[in-house]
């Protein structure tokens, strides 16, 4: 260690937090959006727009479900209600398809899926297929277009370089706290520096709290030598024993058939039991059998007081309605431990505003990410800049950093403004529709990284901003030239889902697209400039191949 420990601690923070940068920018874009998926796919589905305002009875909204599954879905294995939410509008209902059955229009893999109107109990079959927020959820954690057990993997290995990232980068600091009310414009590689450490300091107990527990969520996957040596292997034991609220999953059906007891009284017993607290999901495992055992588990949200994720489930038997048990009402401190570090990863239990600060510091990560990868290519320049200014290149490795940071800084913003606008253009009825629209998500993504790989250069930057900064910016007037709530409907209404939605969008496409003027600008300026002496040469590199 022969340049001291804290130039040590700067040489790890630059290279773990460079080698998965672009990974850990697309994590924590598709993450920062998850807070709002519920709200996300509410906009992508405008059909269900108006059943928003319906406030029902929670057990009749269970007895709806359950009447429809009863005609959809009879000789199912098992059934799974989501009853509403002050951020999900219809009932949400799904059911393991029979082996041997066809898949469902609108199913996925061997589950099939509707939504349900719950004053109605008709089934909303106009709502378009998508996969709205939750396409973003999953591509937090689980990537696209590969096994999910190995982009967990690459995901929880990023996460740790973050977290080796953020350590390292603190002790790298020592005036933390000046640094956070410290700005040089106008500076060159010190404004990205200045940028970099706002960004990161701005948000530091959030950047902290989000690395841990993104790794604390899939712990059993990483760690898994507990789970091997107690259960010898055998997962599915124990997670049926660690979180049972499913159900007896494992329970075999008599083949006696039996009715299914009423959902109703089960619903009000249950949340009598839970002091009013709401229902959150219903699980129905043999149904219409003489051995149904049905689980009904608590509603995860400001309604409940708690930010665990563990929830207390109440277990009945299928057949005469008998409670047999309850779990969760007292966990152990082990397992509430856990479930408090998971529910403050996803957050389901705050409130809009605290959501919001949660969003907020989410992009503050973004930009954290985007200006220590942008910092990097900045003072690698500089090393050029004399083989620069007498026509030369700079280096393969900053080349395809800088490739790299067109891609993803540049192109994922066009990503996902793609996925909107297929949301709204693409014919309702087309057939695999959801998977179009992630497929055009993807398409345009491509598009952008290999022109950002091919042509890395500012201009490009400004072409990148400008069209993502646009897309983004309009989608207000695209979802007012194809549906009937835009804003002028959703403002006065109260419906602040969908307005936030458009809002928020606008917002940030005006916003990149100041990036693209103030970029623009700049580059107007350069060419404007008398040619540089060789003393300022360097400071001049920035930006130039």
């Amino acid at each position: 260690m022969k340049e001291g420990f804290r130039q040590s601690m700067a040489w790890l923070h630059t290279w773990s937090g460079l080698l998965v940068g672009w990974v850990l920018f697309l994590v924590f874009v598709a993450g920062t959006a998850s807070y709002f998926r519920d709200e996300i796919t509410l906009w992508m589905k405008p059909e269900l727009h108006q059943a928003q305002h319906q406030e029902v009875p929670q057990d009749v909204a269970a007895a709806h479900a359950v009447a429809l599954l009863q005609k959809r879905a009879a000789d199912s294995p098992r059934w799974f209600i989501t009853l509403p939410t002050e951020r999900e509008p219809g009932v949400r209902v799904s059911w393991a398809n029979p082996p041997g059955a066809s898949k469902s229009p609108g199913g996925r893999g061997r589950f099939s899926s509707a939504m349900v109107d719950p004053a109605t109990g008709e089934e909303i079959s106009e709502a378009r297929a998508t996969r709205g927020g939750e396409f973003f959820y999953r591509l937090h954690f689980d990537l696209h277009y590969m096994p999910a057990f190995w982009a967990r993997w690459i995901v929880g290995v990023c996460a740790m370089f973050m977290l080796i990232a953020i350590l390292s980068g603190i002790v790298t600091h020592r005036r933390i706290f000046k640094d956070f009310f410290t700005f040089r414009p106008k500076k060159g590689q010190r404004s990205w520096l200045d940028a970099h450490n706002a960004t990161a300091v701005l948000a530091l107990p959030f950047h902290l709290m989000i690395t841990y527990t993104g790794l604390v969520t899939l712990m059993f996957m990483y760690f898994p030598a507990g789970v091997q040596a107690v259960y010898k292997g055998d997962q599915d034991t124990f997670f049926a024993e660690a979180f049972p609220s499913g159900g007896e999953r494992n329970a075999k059906p008599s083949g006696v058939a039996a009715p299914l007891a009423a959902i109703e009284p089960l619903v009000t017993a249950t949340r009598a039991h839970w002091e009013g607290a709401p229902v959150g999901r219903i699980t129905v495992n043999h149904p219409n059998d003489a051995r149904a055992n049905i689980a009904i588990t608590r509603q995860i949200g400001q309604a409940t007081p708690s930010m665990s994720y563990n929830t207390p489930t109440v277990f009945f038997d299928g057949a005469s309605g008998r409670q047999v048990k309850t779990i969760g009402d007292e966990p152990s401190a082990a397992s509430e431990t856990r479930g408090v570090l998971y529910g403050l990863h996803i957050a389901r239990f705050s409130s809009p505003f605290l959501r919001g600060l949660f969003f907020l510091s989410g992009i503050a990560g973004c930009l954290m990410v985007a200006t220590g990868v942008l910092l990097w290519a900045v003072k690698e320049r500089q090393k050029y800049a004399k083989a620069v200014a007498k026509g030369g290149r700079v280096g393969f490795g900053v080349r395809l950093v800088d490739g790299l940071n067109v891609a993803a800084i540049g192109g994922l913003p066009i990503a996902f403004a793609a996925y909107f606008w297929a949301n709204r253009l693409l014919p309702v009825g087309l057939e695999a529709r959801a998977d179009v629209e992630i497929r055009c998500f993807f398409i345009a993504w491509a598009v952008a990284a290999v022109l950002g790989l091919a042509w890395p250069t500012r201009r490009l930057w400004q072409l990148l901003l400008v069209v993502g900064g646009t897309l983004l910016a309009t989608i207000p007037l695209l979802n007012a030239a194809t549906t009937a709530t835009h804003l002028g409907v959703t403002l006065p209404a109260g419906q602040w889902a969908i307005a936030g939605f458009d809002l928020v969008v606008c917002a940030l496409g005006l916003s990149l697209l100041w990036a693209a003027w103030f970029v623009g600008r700049r580059a107007t300026r350069k060419a404007a400039a008398p040619r540089p002496a060789p003393a300022v040469v360097g400071e001049m590199a920035e930006g130039v191949r």
